[in-house]
């Protein structure tokens, strides 16, 4: 009887298996999917009420920011004009304290940038829940799903643009203002609705250790993976994370080391040479194409008014009565110098010239600026009025240098950088 062969089984290849291991695959939309061990109810909610005193004060700072341009006093000085009743809120911006602006702004950039890693950690924390099925449960879930498109938008969008404002990236198209301003009101409606929905729950689980009302922590992973970092420490990361961003940013707004290490933000540590001059600028005369031939003995201020136009020499103007004033210069960019010592006519004295002895008006400022944003501003008449108010020759008893605005240059206490005009050419008091 002639012996049977026995065949061998061949192993199976790995296109056979391959239904299986589809059919094993986890979806974003399958809890299982998402196994950090960090995530839970409680680590969001931290994160939650930092953003909401954080936010809100990036917020409001930024709307004082937009007010302290005086947006409603001449279409020059508005890069929104299209805001219709989001500019309610608009007030006439004070002159005093000297710093306001400096603070406000300072305030406003500086936490924006702290919060970067708090609001990346929030955002991992609830991605989950961005692809949970159904989209919409109820109106009240639609409406919750909608504030989070909203605020997770909106707050990327604000967070992209002003830090590469501060960058001076202008990398998107359109005015920086412009977007920056309409993106705010977006991100605010989902903020303001998201806070309603979860300011509740997140102080519950705050105060029941990190359950909803004793029940089970939603945001926690259902198969978490073994642990290598406790939630407590992730934190710690995070607040190490925006330690780090203080330390290395903050610093544009101070004199000494601080702002040597302010190395995340330009205007840091950087100086403009030795002398009374060495201080931050942000435009130089180069970058505007302002040359000596401009600058120089040709050179005359116009000043316009009732009494009709007069000109007068750089010399002319060092023979009136000089006047004195301690003020920084504070950018929209968040950069700012201590108090310079700045010395010049006022303006005040400049419309009684131009025919206003008794009452200063507003006055409409231009600059030899031939093209860009703000080279021509208007000033309210409270700055006007204001006794520190100069049209400055000479900062910390120097004349003033080509990049800080000689011939002539405005410096108003208060007021944000780009309405200290520099390069003066053309004042005309009671315009407006």
């Amino acid at each position: 009887m002639p012996e049977r062969r026995r065949i061998p089984t061949l192993p199976a290849r790995p296109t056979d298996r391959l239904p299986a291991r589809l059919a094993a695959l986890r979806t974003p939309a399958d809890p299982g999917f998402w196994r950090s061990p960090v995530r839970g109810a409680r680590f969001t909610a931290v994160l939650g009420i930092v953003l909401l005193v954080g936010l809100t004060l990036v917020f409001v700072t930024g709307l004082l920011s937009y007010a302290a341009y005086n947006p409603d006093l001449d279409p020059v000085n508005d890069k929104t004009p299209g805001k219709g009743w989001l500019g309610f809120y608009l007030f006439a911006w004070p002159t005093g304290p000297h710093w306001l602006y400096r603070l406000t702004q300072g305030l406003h950039v500086t936490v924006g940038i702290v919060l970067v890693p708090v609001l990346l950690a929030k955002l991992w924390s609830v991605v989950p829940r961005l692809f949970a099925l159904p989209p919409a449960r109820s109106v009240g879930h639609a409406l919750e799903r909608l504030s989070v498109l909203l605020l997770v938008g909106g707050a990327l969008f604000q967070f992209i643009t002003g830090l590469l404002n501060i960058q001076l990236d202008y990398l998107f198209p359109g005015s920086f203002y412009t977007l920056h301003f309409y993106g705010a009101w977006v991100f605010l409606a989902g903020f303001v609705t998201h806070v309603a929905l979860k300011l509740p729950q997140a102080v519950r689980v705050l105060r029941s250790g990190g359950t909803r009302r004793g029940g089970p922590d939603t945001l926690a992973a259902p198969d978490p993976l073994p642990a290598t970092l406790s939630r407590r420490g992730a934190l710690v990361m995070v607040g190490a994370g925006s330690l780090l961003l203080l330390i290395t940013s903050a610093g544009r707004s101070f004199d000494g080391p601080l702002r040597r290490i302010a190395l995340l933000t330009p205007r840091g540590g950087t100086e403009q040479g030795p002398g009374p001059n060495a201080f931050q600028v942000n435009k130089t005369a180069a970058a505007v194409r302002i040359t000596p031939a401009d600058t120089g003995e040709r050179w005359r201020l116009t000043v316009r008014g009732p009494a009709g136009e007069l000109r007068f020499s750089r010399a002319e103007l060092l023979a009136m009565e000089q006047h004195t004033a301690a003020l920084p210069i504070a950018c929209v960019e968040g950069w700012s110098t201590s108090d310079q010592l700045w010395r010049g006519v006022r303006l005040s004295d400049l419309a009684a010239l131009a025919g206003y002895p008794d009452s200063p008006p507003d006055v409409f400022v231009e600059s030899l600026q031939r093209s860009g944003s703000f080279r021509k501003a208007a000033l309210r008449d409270n700055q006007v009025r204001d006794g520190r108010s100069l049209l400055a020759l000479e900062v910390n008893g120097a004349p003033l240098s080509p990049d800080h605005g000689y011939p002539a240059r405005i410096i108003v206490p208060a007021a944000p950088g780009v309405l200290n005009t520099k390069w003066v050419e053309t004042l005309t008091f009671g315009a407006l």
